[in-house]
Order: C-alpha cells, then sequence, then structure tokens
C-alpha cells in the first residue's frame, strides 16, 4: 500500500442476525452494486452516519443530491503534481471497476474531495484531517433525485474472485444496511448549554485594515490588479457542533448555491454554501462562470431592483468581473472548439446579495476529464486575484493563517472523470 494512497482493510454491514463482516484486501479491483432505495432520504441517511467519514453535495439549481458513508478508498496527493497524481490514481482504480446490478450515470461509483487553496499547503491544527489533495471514494452512497433513491455499495475485491460470488455478497451487505437504515430511528439534535461560543480574529481588525491598505497601494503602484484577502474567524464552543444541523439550515437558506459537506475523519468536517461553480463536464462538454462583483439585497422589489440597475451601472465592479471573464476566456480558449459566453453579465440572485454572473460554456477538442480543467481555471481572480502569480504572492505575505481547503476546489468526479467543482 501506498503511503500516500490509503485503502481500507475491512468493513462490516449489520444484518438482523448481527454483524456480517466482508473482508477487504489492501487492494484489489474496485466492484459497485447499486439497488433502489425508497424509503431513504439523503437527510436521514446522513443522519444515521454520524460518527463515519461523511459526504453531502447538492447543486444550486439541481434536485440531484450525492450523499456517502465510509470509507472504501482514499487518494491523497502533494506538491505541484497533485492534480494530475489524483488524475493518474482515480484512472487506475475505475479502469479494473466492476459494475454489478444498475448501472445508470447516477449510481455509478464517485470521488468526492477536494484541493488545498495552495500546493505547498502543510495540514495545521485547523485542517490536520485534510491533504492537499484528498479523495474518498464512500463504502456506501446514496443518489436521490427529488424523491426517488439508489443506494450504492463500494468495495476492493480480490482480483480472482467470480463476478457473482461478489454480486451476491455486494447485494446481501446493501440489503442488510438498507434494512439496518430504515429501521432505526433517527437519532436525536445534539444538546447545547445554551452558552455563547468564543469568537476569535486571529488577525485584529487594525491589522486586516493594514494589510486591506496595502493591497490598494499596490494595486495602484505595481502590476498587480486584483487580490482577494482572507481573515481568519474561530469559533470555539464547549460543546460539539452539530454539523447535520448546520448543513440543514445551509440547505434552507442558501437555495441557488450548491450546499457541501466533506467530512474525511469524523467530527473533522468542511462544509459550505457557494453559488460559485468552477468547472462542469459531461464528456466534451463543459460549463464554468465568472462570479464577481456584489451588492446587497433591498428589503423592498423596488430598492431590490434599484441596487441591481446600481450594481450593472458600477464602473469598478464591472472591471472587476471583466478581469475573471478574460482570465477564463484565456485559459479556454485553446482548448474548446467553440466558447459561447454573453458581452453583458447578467445578476445571480441569492436570499442575501446580488452578484455579477457571466455562464460560460463551451466544447472541449479532447476529452481528458474534468482535473486537468480544475488545475487549469484554479484559482481565477474572483478567488485569487490577477496577474495569478502576483496576487497569490501578496497573499502568502498578507495573510498569517494558512488557507487550507478554503477557497479550494471541492466537488466530485465519476468513473468516466466527468463531474463538478465549485
Amino acid at each position: 500500500m501506498n503511503a500516500d494512497s490509503a485503502m481500507s482493510t475491512d468493513w462490516a454491514a449489520t444484518t438482523m442476525s448481527g454483524r456480517m463482516p466482508l473482508q477487504i484486501p489492501a487492494s484489489g479491483n474496485l466492484a459497485s452494486y447499486s439497488m433502489p432505495a425508497p424509503e431513504l432520504s439523503a437527510a436521514s441517511f446522513m443522519q444515521k452516519a454520524e460518527g463515519q467519514p461523511r459526504f453531502f453535495w447538492q447543486g444550486g439549481d439541481d434536485e440531484t443530491i450525492y450523499a456517502g458513508f465510509g470509507t472504501a478508498v482514499q487518494l491523497m496527493a502533494w506538491g505541484e503534481n497533485r492534480f494530475a497524481e489524483i488524475q493518474h490514481k482515480a484512472a487506475a482504480l475505475f479502469e479494473s471497476g466492476l459494475v454489478l446490478g444498475l448501472d445508470s450515470p447516477p449510481v455509478l461509483p464517485r470521488l468526492f474531495g477536494g484541493f488545498s487553496f495552495r500546493d505547498e499547503f502543510t495540514p495545521d491544527n485547523a485542517w490536520a484531517a485534510f491533504h492537499p489533495a484528498h479523495f474518498v471514494l464512500p463504502h456506501f452512497q446514496l443518489v436521490q433525485v427529488g424523491s426517488t433513491s439508489w443506494l450504492t455499495i463500494n468495495a476492493l475485491v480480490p482480483q480472482d474472485e467470480a463476478p457473482e460470488a461478489t454480486r451476491q455478497q455486494l447485494q446481501e451487505a446493501s440489503e442488510a444496511r438498507y434494512h439496518n437504515f430504515v429501521t432505526t430511528p433517527d437519532p436525536g439534535k445534539l444538546t447545547t448549554s445554551g452558552a455563547s461560543p468564543e469568537v476569535r480574529f486571529p488577525m485584529s481588525y487594525e491589522d486586516w485594515a493594514v494589510q486591506i491598505n496595502r493591497a490598494v497601494g499596490a494595486m495602484a503602484t505595481s502590476a498587480l490588479k486584483k487580490v482577494v484577502l482572507a481573515r481568519v474567524c474561530e469559533i470555539r464552543s464547549n460543546t460539539r457542533f452539530d454539523v447535520m444541523a448546520a448543513l440543514s439550515y445551509l440547505n434552507e437558506s442558501f437555495q441557488g448555491c450548491t450546499r457541501f459537506l466533506f467530512e474525511p475523519r469524523p467530527y473533522h468536517a468542511f462544509f459550505g454554501a457557494t453559488p460559485e461553480l468552477l468547472v462542469k463536464t459531461a464528456g466534451c462538454r463543459i460549463d464554468t462562470m465568472a462570479l464577481a462583483g456584489s451588492i446587497a439585497r433591498g428589503e423592498t422589489a423596488e430598492e431590490d431592483r434599484v441596487l441591481a440597475q446600481e450594481l450593472l451601472a458600477s464602473t469598478k465592479d464591472r472591471q472587476e468581473h471583466q478581469l475573471v471573464v478574460d482570465a477564463i476566456r484565456r485559459r479556454l480558449e485553446p482548448l474548446t472548439t467553440d466558447l459561447a459566453m454573453p458581452t453583458v453579465p447578467n445578476i445571480f440572485k441569492l436570499s442575501y446579495i446580488h452578484h455579477l454572473h457571466t455562464p460560460i460554456s463551451g466544447t472541449l477538442r479532447e476529452r481528458s476529464g474534468i482535473l486537468p480543467l480544475v488545475e487549469l481555471l484554479h484559482p481565477t481572480p474572483a478567488l485569487g486575484g490577477s496577474p495569478r502569480d502576483l496576487a497569490l504572492q501578496f497573499i502568502g505575505e498578507a495573510e498569517l493563517v494558512p488557507r487550507g481547503w478554503y477557497a479550494g476546489p471541492v466537488g466530485w468526479f465519476d468513473s468516466q472523470m466527468d463531474g463538478e467543482f465549485i
């Protein structure tokens, strides 16, 4: 087993009569079995998986939800070649894959994970469970489309094991797990003390203002056109944070955004909601967007309309937005036969903010999978700045705490190497 590619060695499914072990070797062929799961919702699935590695994904404009728990395979990589290493390891994993039972695209095995903002990222205390490139193939996946759900089990099986024997084992384990899910009550919510959590900023407001002024000065006197700075806020509580309650809040309050959870180690979770699509691929089709420039929503319909028009008329915001559009165009035009985008941005409305938005789509000359495109586009000027090298240099000097995965590409991709990153 490679030091940077950990694969689980055993797992078990719960049956009505007790534990039914199914041994998974340290290496072997990937096998996946899928079945309908009509009585199982993504919310219940996630709640009952507490204490396990967990994964959740719901796009802003898509009724499809992907969820997973447990670890069948982990892929990790470090350094400047991390994107290519994950691509290579994933291709090798899926190449020998065996799909048993249903084989429609939504239920096929998919890797969940992402990349840190910078390739030289060294995990600190806050990001101890996260690596510069880290992807997990869950033992159990659930895909929910509207009110219809399917359950998939993924496992590594010995290379010499007959497909039919593998199918029977996976089917029995999957049915046992499904029975356990639908007959076990959902756990209750975590109890809290009611005490206010401690809020702390490692960088004081005064130091933050100094860095902002430095950035403004650098943009006025150097080739730096834009830089996006981040400031860390630490929140500490004397009780455990209820991640599922937070995810439920995001689902209710941030519709139109992609909501995600990546919890590679129990109780070490990265979760959030973002409207910004980095890239999405399906075969040779590619979709991305420029999302930069923003203003608040109005309290009345008329105030909302006026604010949206103010944003469209803002020279500063339009220039900031155009930097993102131009950067994406430069990077994608050599790889596409056509690249479609409107000449004027539209308004992307969320419950709390307006954004300037330019949707971008095209056809790739060659189908190479999503990861090379993630590497090409990250970070866009909306998350880093422009020019990219100068902005990253400024960020490295100005920010006292590493970003870790914050503002990094997070997403999923399937056995066809297609997927979606935000």
